[in-house]
């Protein structure tokens, strides 16, 4: 009998071992689901890092805006590019509207090196910009508490300041462009590297409030005209 059994299971084994393995469990076709690719890098809370930034609740037409940016190759990230190389329009409007939709809290500001000095320079240039060098108050495009300005201008407040001033150095070097005017471009080109470490400090420095959105007015300086944003 020992015997017998020993020979049912030699034949048995491969057979067993070609067998079809279980189907795997059907995932829900949800938006949170298809963006979860995103998430694993822009985090699950939507707190960004020096790396990857905080997208939850920035207007959709920038988020929609910066897809395509991507996508045609006036930003420069291959894992983003690939990403949305081949996806439609009316796909990347649902992806951002999502997000847009999004309000996590936002953590609270982590510690930098700026000096007060810096830090406030850097308050002044935000509110008040440099009229000698032709740069605008941030507040000017970015609204005046820095939340934002639908449908098409992001949000300040809780950007790491690794990453407002890899974004200055891309528009710098023009890794990162808009279609023309590209005035961010402009201005990053117009600020020194001190006004540009000042400001990302003071930037990184602020708490932001959880109830924080986006403006819906635009007010504008009339000599800037950024591509991308509907001008009135």
């Amino acid at each position: 009998m020992r015997i017998f059994s020993s020979i049912v299971l030699l034949v048995a084994a491969p057979l067993l071992a070609h067998a079809a393995p279980p189907a795997p469990a059907k995932l829900p076709d949800t938006m949170e689901q298809r963006v979860a690719a995103c998430v694993a890098c822009h985090k699950a809370k939507e707190e960004g890092d020096a790396f990857f930034p905080r997208i939850a609740g920035k207007p959709a037409g920038y988020l929609y805006n910066q897809l395509l940016n991507f996508r045609e190759g006036r930003r420069k990230y291959p894992m983003m590019s690939y990403m949305v190389e081949q996806l439609p329009d009316a796909y990347l409007r649902e992806i951002a509207q999502y997000f847009s939709d999004l309000h996590p809290p936002y953590p609270p500001p982590a510690p930098n090196s700026a000096t007060p000095a810096m830090i406030e320079r850097g308050r002044v240039i935000v509110h008040e910009g440099d009229q000698s060098q032709r740069v605008p108050a941030c507040i000017a495009c970015h609204g005046e508490k820095l939340t934002g300005v639908a449908p098409a201008i992001p949000g300040l407040l809780g950007l790491p300041r690794d990453y407002i001033n890899a974004q200055f150095g891309a528009w710098r070097n023009k890794v990162r462009k808009a279609h023309e005017p590209d005035c961010m471009a402009d201005v990053a080109n117009r600020l020194s590297e001190a006004d540009v470490a000042a400001v990302s400090g003071w930037l990184a420095s602020q708490p932001a409030d959880a109830e924080a959105r986006p403006v819906g007015t635009e007010v504008l300086p009339r000599w800037v005209k950024c591509g991308g944003v509907p001008q009135s």
